[in-house]
Parts: C-alpha cells; sequence; structure tokens
C-alpha cells in the first residue's frame, strides 16, 4: 500500500519552521494569481513548458506535483509565486518553504529526463508593478535527491502511521454495525440511497421528515462506503451548531459501536477560537504564533492520538503545547478523517477544505445537513457590499501614502450615482472606473502594510477586507448576479452618499464546481420542495431525487387553519386580538408547551404584550433581539417536561429550525404568517431576474422561501412516533390550494375557522 502525498503538502510538514507569521502573506485573489502566472509563463519563449505533472516514489511515499514551468534551451525550472508589497520583508521561513518546492520539482523532474544538474528558479511576481523578481541556484541531480530523500525520511514514520491508521479505520468501518436494533421508518431508505450516492459517486437531494434521525442515517452509510471506495474524508457541513452538535453526537455514538479508531474534528470560527484577539498573528505579538512551527509536529502527533478532537479538546491540546488552538485546527483538517464545520469551510471564496481537496486530490464526499440553508448561505458567500460613508470616513486619519487612492476611489463612486434620483436602482454593468480604483487602493493598502504591519485601525481594516472581497466578487460577476445602487439620505450642507451591493441571486454555477469536486454529495432537510427550485438554484440539475416517507401517522398532529385571519402587512393591527383569542384558547383546552412564530420582533411584541395585558397569568417568554448563546439555552430551558407556557419566536431565527424538543417539552406551535419575504426593491429585482432564468419568479423569489419556513416551524412539533400535538396555521391564505399542495403530504388539515 502507497501513501500519496502532493508535493507543496510534502514541504508544508517537512520544510516549515519558526513562527506563524501573517504580516506578509501573499494576498492576490485566485483570479489575481492564475493571471499572474499566466502573465509570467507568457513572457517566456516558444519551448516552455507550463504546468509540468511530475512523480516520484520513496518508500511507501508516491510524490506528486505540477511544476509551474520548465525550460529546456535554458535547462531552468521556474516555481512561480504572486504577492503584494515589499519581498524584502517575507518571512525566511516562507522563502525556505518556497525553495523546498523548487529543489523537490527539480529532482523529479531530472529523474524523469535524466538530467545531471538544473537550474532552479524563484520568480516572485508582484501584481502591482508586473514585475519579476528571480532568484536562481543551480543544483547537481546527486544533491536534490539526497534532498528529496532526507524530506521523505522525515515524513515516512508519519506516512507509515497514517496508513496504519488508515488500516485500521477501514477495518473497524467494514464491520461496523448500526448503533440500534433497528432503523426508524424512513431512516433505512435514506441510509440506503446515501450509499448508493457514495458507491456510484453520485449527487442526491434527499427530503425527509424532521425526527426520522437523518443526521445519523446519513453518517453511518457513509462511513460504511469509506473503505471500498478508497475516500479519504468524510464533510459533514452544517449551517448551525445545533447541527454541527447533532453530528458529534452521531460520531461519537457510532464510534462506541465499534468505530473506535475513527478521527472526527470539529472546525472552529477564528473569532471564536482565538485565545489573544487583542495580538496579531505573528511571533512579535502572539505567544501562541512565536515559535508555531517547531512546537507543531508534537502537537500534532498529540492530538491524532486521541482521536476526538472537538473544540474542547483541540484547545486543552493547543494550550498544553503554546500553540494557536484555531490555526492547530486547520492543520488537523489534513489528519481527520471526519470533519465537521460549517457550509463556508467548503463553499466560501476561500474556503479551507475545499482547497486542500483540490491540492491533495483527496477522494471526498459531503454531507451538507438542512440543506434548504445553503439558498441564502450561497448567496451570501458570493456577494459583497461597500458602504461610501466609511469610505468617506477614512479621510480624516489615512496615511499619506493611502489619500490619494481614497479620493480616487472616492471621485469614481461619486460619478456612479451623480445622476440617480431614485433611492434604490439596479446598475447595468459593472462601474469599470470604481473597481479600478478600489483594485489600486487595495494594492495600496497591501504596499502600506509590508512597510507598516501595524499600521491600520480597526475602521481601515474593515474597509480594507471588505474592499478585498468586493474586488473578489466582481472578478465573477454574470447573469448570476446584479449590482445595486441605494441612495443614503445626505447629511446636512453634502452630497448623497450611496452603497454599492453585488448581490448573488443564484449562488448555484459557484458551488456546482464544489459538488463536482467531491466523490459524492448528498444535500439532506425536511424541506426541499419543490424538488426543481432547489436543483436549479443550489446548480445540482444532475442529482438524484429521493422523499423519505414520513413514519409519522395523520392523527398524531392537528393541523388547523385560521381562515378568518390575514397577516398581511396591512392587517397586522386587526390580527392581534384574534390571534390572542386562538393562543389562550387553544392553551385553556390544553395546558402545555407552545412555540408562536411570527414574520418579525415587531409584530410579536404586538401580540405577546397584548397577550400578557388581557390573559396575565399565562405563562410566556419571548426571543429577542441578538441573543447569545446563554440567552437561547435559557430560552429552551422553559421547554421542560413538565412546564407550561408561550415561547414568543420569530419565523426562521434560532428556534424554528434544529432544535430538538421532544414529548411534552412542546405539544403544539402556532404559525402566525406565510414566511414570504418581505416586499421591498430588493426583492423585487430578485424575482426578476429569476423569472428571466428560470419563469416562475413569485414562486422563487417567494412562496417556496417562505412555505419552507413555515414547514420547518411547524416539524418542532412532532420528533418521536409517541408525539401528539397542534399546528395553528394563522392566514387565511393557506387554504389556498397551491399553497397546501406545498405542506407535507401525511398533514390532515382541518379547514374549520375557530375564532377562539
Amino acid at each position: 500500500m502507497s501513501y500519496r502525498i502532493a508535493v507543496r503538502e510534502l514541504c508544508e510538514f517537512t520544510a516549515k519552521c519558526g513562527d506563524l507569521d501573517l504580516r506578509f502573506v501573499p494576498s492576490p485573489t485566485a483570479q489575481e494569481g492564475i493571471a499572474g502566472h499566466a502573465t509570467v509563463t507568457a513572457r517566456r519563449g516558444p519551448a516552455y513548458e507550463r504546468e509540468v505533472t511530475l512523480e516520484g516514489e520513496y518508500g511507501v511515499l508516491r510524490v506528486r506535483g505540477r511544476a509551474d514551468g520548465y525550460d529546456a534551451v535554458a535547462n531552468r525550472l521556474e516555481e512561480i509565486k504572486t504577492y503584494r508589497g515589499d519581498l524584502a520583508r517575507q518571512p525566511a521561513n516562507h522563502r525556505s518553504l518556497h525553495w523546498a518546492q523548487a529543489r523537490i520539482y527539480g529532482w523529479l523532474l531530472c529523474k524523469a529526463r535524466g538530467l545531471s544538474q538544473i537550474e532552479l528558479a524563484l520568480v516572485y511576481f508582484d501584481i502591482v508593478s508586473q514585475k519579476e523578481t528571480v532568484l536562481v541556484e543551480t543544483q547537481r541531480a546527486d544533491e536534490l535527491r539526497r534532498f528529496f530523500q532526507t524530506h521523505c525520511e522525515r515524513f515516512l514514520a508519519w506516512a507509515e502511521q497514517e496508513l496504519t491508521h488508515v488500516g485500521h479505520r477501514d477495518a473497524a468501518l467494514r464491520a461496523l454495525a448500526f448503533p440500534f436494533a433497528d432503523f426508524r421508518m424512513g431512516q433505512r431508505e435514506l441510509a440506503e440511497a446515501v450509499y448508493k450516492a457514495a458507491c456510484t459517486g453520485t449527487q442526491l437531494l434527499a427530503q425527509a421528515p424532521t425526527g426520522i434521525g437523518k443526521t445519523l442515517a446519513t453518517l453511518f452509510p457513509q462511513l460504511k462506503a469509506m473503505p471500498g471506495q478508497q475516500l479519504d474524508k468524510v464533510f459533514f457541513l452544517a449551517a448551525k451548531t445545533p447541527g454541527r452538535g447533532l453530528a458529534l453526537e452521531a460520531l461519537e455514538r457510532l464510534r462506541n459501536a465499534g468505530a473506535t479508531p475513527l478521527r472526527t474534528l470539529e472546525l472552529i470560527a477564528r473569532e471564536k477560537s482565538c485565545e489573544h484577539p487583542d495580538k496579531a498573528c505573528h511571533g512579535d505579538s502572539c505567544p501562541l504564533a512565536a515559535g508555531f512551527y517547531d512546537r507543531l509536529p508534537a502537537a500534532r502527533a498529540a492530538a491524532v492520538a486521541r482521536q476526538r478532537l472537538d473544540r474542547a479538546s483541540v484547545r486543552e491540546l493547543a494550550l498544553a503545547h503554546a500553540v494557536c488552538p484555531y490555526f492547530l485546527t486547520q492543520e488537523l483538517s489534513r489528519w481527520a478523517d471526519v470533519v465537521v464545520g460549517d457550509y463556508s469551510y467548503y463553499f466560501d471564496t476561500t474556503a479551507l477544505l475545499h482547497g486542500l481537496t483540490q491540492a491533495n486530490g483527496w477522494r471526498v464526499c459531503l454531507l451538507v445537513d438542512e440543506a434548504h440553508n445553503l439558498l441564502e448561505r450561497g448567496r451570501g458567500m458570493y456577494s459583497a457590499a461597500l458602504d461610501q460613508r466609511r469610505f468617506q470616513a477614512l479621510k480624516q486619519e489615512a496615511p499619506a501614502v493611502l489619500k490619494k487612492p481614497l479620493e480616487r476611489l472616492l471621485r469614481a463612486w461619486a460619478e456612479v450615482h451623480r445622476e440617480q434620483v431614485v433611492a434604490y436602482r439596479v446598475l447595468p454593468d459593472l462601474p469599470t472606473r470604481l473597481i479600478g480604483a478600489l483594485q489600486q487602493l487595495v494594492g495600496a493598502i497591501n504596499d502600506h502594510l509590508a512597510e507598516q504591519p501595524e499600521g491600520l485601525d480597526s475602521d481601515w481594516r474593515t474597509a480594507y477586507f471588505d474592499a478585498m472581497q468586493f474586488c473578489r466578487i466582481a472578478e465573477t460577476f454574470d447573469t448570476h448576479s446584479l449590482i445595486d445602487c441605494t441612495l443614503q439620505p445626505a447629511r446636512t450642507g453634502r452630497r448623497p452618499t450611496s452603497r454599492l451591493c453585488l448581490r448573488n441571486v443564484v449562488p448555484g454555477p459557484f458551488l456546482a464546481p464544489r459538488f463536482a469536486a467531491a466523490r459524492s454529495a448528498v444535500l439532506f432537510s425536511a424541506t426541499l420542495s419543490p424538488r426543481g427550485f432547489y436543483a436549479d438554484t443550489l446548480g445540482l440539475n444532475r442529482g438524484h431525487w429521493l422523499e423519505v416517507r414520513s413514519p409519522f401517522q395523520a392523527e398524531q398532529l392537528d393541523v388547523r387553519v385560521a381562515r378568518h385571519v390575514s397577516t398581511r402587512y396591512a392587517d397586522r393591527e386587526r390580527s392581534v386580538e384574534p390571534i390572542v383569542d386562538l393562543i389562550a384558547g387553544q392553551y385553556q383546552r390544553r395546558p402545555g408547551n407552545y412555540l408562536a412564530f411570527f414574520s418579525s420582533f415587531d409584530y410579536l411584541l404586538q401580540v405577546q404584550t397584548r397577550l400578557a395585558e388581557r390573559h396575565p397569568h399565562l405563562p410566556h417568554w419571548t426571543q429577542t433581539r441578538s441573543m447569545d448563546e446563554a440567552a437561547r439555552e435559557a430560552f429552551l430551558a422553559c421547554f421542560h417536561a413538565a412546564g407550561e407556557g408561550i415561547g414568543f419566536a420569530v419565523l426562521g431565527g434560532a428556534f424554528a429550525e434544529g432544535i430538538d424538543l421532544p414529548g411534552d417539552r412542546l405539544i403544539g406551535a402556532f404559525v402566525a404568517t406565510l414566511g414570504l419575504p418581505q416586499v421591498n426593491p430588493v426583492n423585487e429585482q430578485l424575482r426578476d431576474r429569476l423569472e428571466s432564468l428560470f419563469g416562475a419568479g413569485y414562486d422563487y423569489a417567494y412562496l417556496y422561501p417562505g412555505l419552507q419556513k413555515v414547514v420547518q416551524a411547524a416539524g418542532r412539533v412532532i420528533r418521536t412516533p409517541d408525539d401528539r400535538g397542534v399546528v395553528h396555521l394563522i392566514d387565511d391564505r393557506f387554504a389556498q390550494p397551491r399553497v397546501r399542495r406545498l405542506l407535507p403530504g401525511w398533514w390532515r388539515i382541518d379547514m374549520h375557522t375557530e375564532p377562539g
């Protein structure tokens, strides 16, 4: 059995030493990097070979990669690196890593072509000045062979350990049995479909009811397929913390059932794992960055021996070895079998897991939990916004070298909305002059940071990151997105300012290549209907479809439509009294725990206030804006088995999906809205664009997203085969046939109008 490793990954493991240092990080975007490589190679002669595929072996190691370029006439191999800023400030450990890559490629080329010596060149290309800095050395083949062998020897023991681990892991997974005596109804059907997708390398959209155990029904078959399909990794991706928590619980249950060798890793956002948020990421500032790569091997070895690597255990290990927990977690992504994290780690523009998959040629499978959330999250990942006021405010404290680029940007910005008379409009195309000025400002900031690493305050840093994201998204602008300009009220004596937004409408063109990079992808949720809507918007038109039959009976859930109430915006005030009557009447008939969902906090507070006035002895508790984790836990703690009262929450918020309140912890829900997005100029533009792309603008922009939230909220009530409950759908539009067709088929809906 051989161990495959990319040249870059081998060098990352064996040649990195010293401090973690983010002061000099080549920051061109991916498109700029590609363009920079193309510029350099286009300057070479006609005999120049680009992207030279190379491979070599040492013991069980199989090392492979693609050298950037080779000039056979000059016998020179080039390793090209794009960058911004002052190259003289590049840390020595960055340079040594680049030389290590060049020398490994040099030996592989000498071996492949029978060369006795070769000239190696590091070509540093400044994407701003378009100038090359070339560092050259000549090496004999025997010297390069010894260099290659030395680095392979450093990695060999680790490779042999990893091969042993994979062998033990695969043997355990082959023997793994389902951790319960039997599957729940619908659970086996889902598990079989996931296993088939993993074995055939296909994409699957699976709609399965809440409460059947989707997390375990997807993880178990995926792990069972791992040995036979020679999978390297499984990525379990979720939109919210509860989904990741359920995945970690299911993995622990599977480990206890026999998957003992399985390494599982929880990815945590940087802001949640940083131990020194007041310090910069380099050895002169942060003690956990100083000597990071010198202490990393011991921390890494200790971590993989633990196997369960959740947030707490990684932090404990990191602090014991005096390394940064966040960057230790990133390193451990390379060695874990199952990685649990947010959608962004695979789907974002600079996603860690996707980048590692591409660089290492991993065979991975994706499990995308609560996949209905991927539409809005995907739109957010491929959108960007800029506020002119933020950039105007920077003029007061702008460093001298940034004043002119900033003024140039503001002049170009003023031209964008100079003739605009309406508050909101969609621009016909990208404002090229503004984009150019923005790119120049980003370049100037990069140059400034190279000279003054600590030289930007928080306002400048925020503007800098916003500008980089805007430039990055602008490079991909097409019919899947639109750019709009919103005027902001002018302050006294000043001209109007504006806010620009590059707004993604359909993330499918961005997501589809990410799905294609995986061996298989399974997207599952209780609400993925209609199929065409999610297939179109998520880029899964070639995916298979599965709708799992509900294990629940119609008798378990009493669904009532309050046709006498309209929750339309114009009718909100009139709706408050009948909603209060309905809630109080239901509670009087059957006291217990209920959730009441509303379309906004304002609407929620109107009903909650009136309920408190008319029924002061009826217990209730309320979701508030920006609740932290402790506050959310306190809200949920009110739903205990012996409790009684009404929890007021916002539809689509933290308590409308992903929470599990079985039995008497929740016996009913009131949904006082269809969940339709607000009608406003932005959503109307989304509707128009979706109409032009798919011919179903209203349904795609309003109806389907709204009812998805309704079904998710109602799904909190019935969680087990023994649960009984009631759901009140409060709005006359729920009686419309086209709306009812989008509700779960197992519901038996009572159209009786109930006044209270």
